[in-house]
């Protein structure tokens, strides 16, 4: 089965949500780089009382790749894997294969975005969806600004945790 043709801004987009999240980069650890080797303690451990941890990054990363998914797809609220939104608290007993499951979270929602930005028509990126007050393009941009952001910031909590 041949597969259809994917336009070069739609392919340029998917370089640019690789390269923020898992492709190997010049700036420095992606999102996903960043959290290699992390094990759960490190990735829970807090800079101060109500500031977030790493472990709550990862996760809230994983949480606006759906919500810019759903975005993009016009689907509902309420299907992300985890109750509530935006920053999740974590397990009381945070485990390495809790900390294992949430990274997998991560990577899940990546390739779901990945998808739903590879099945968009070019012709697509400039509309601004219903739930939205950005345009496609916007939206997808944004979300990979947001993975470098974020792994900037655990590089920045790595160091400060070994002080």
């Amino acid at each position: 089965m041949k597969t259809p043709s994917v336009s070069q801004e739609i392919e340029f987009l998917l370089w640019m949500l690789d390269e923020a999240y898992s492709v190997k980069t010049w700036h420095g650890p992606n999102l996903k780089g960043s959290l290699r080797g992390l094990g759960a303690a490190a990735a829970a451990w807090r800079p101060g009382p109500k500031r977030h941890s790493i472990w709550e990054i990862a996760v809230h990363a994983a949480y606006w790749k759906y919500v810019v998914r759903r975005r993009l797809l016009g689907e509902k609220r309420g299907s992300f894997a985890l109750t509530g939104s935006n920053w999740f608290t974590r397990p009381a007993e945070l485990t390495e294969k809790a900390w294992r499951e949430d990274r997998a979270l991560l990577d899940y929602e990546h390739t779901r975005l990945k998808e739903a930005v590879a099945n968009l028509e070019a012709s697509l990126l400039s509309f601004i969806p219903a739930t939205s007050k950005l345009s496609n393009v916007a939206l997808i941009c944004g979300i990979a600004n947001h993975d470098v952001y974020h792994a900037g910031q655990i590089q920045l909590l790595k160091r400060l945790r070994k002080g």
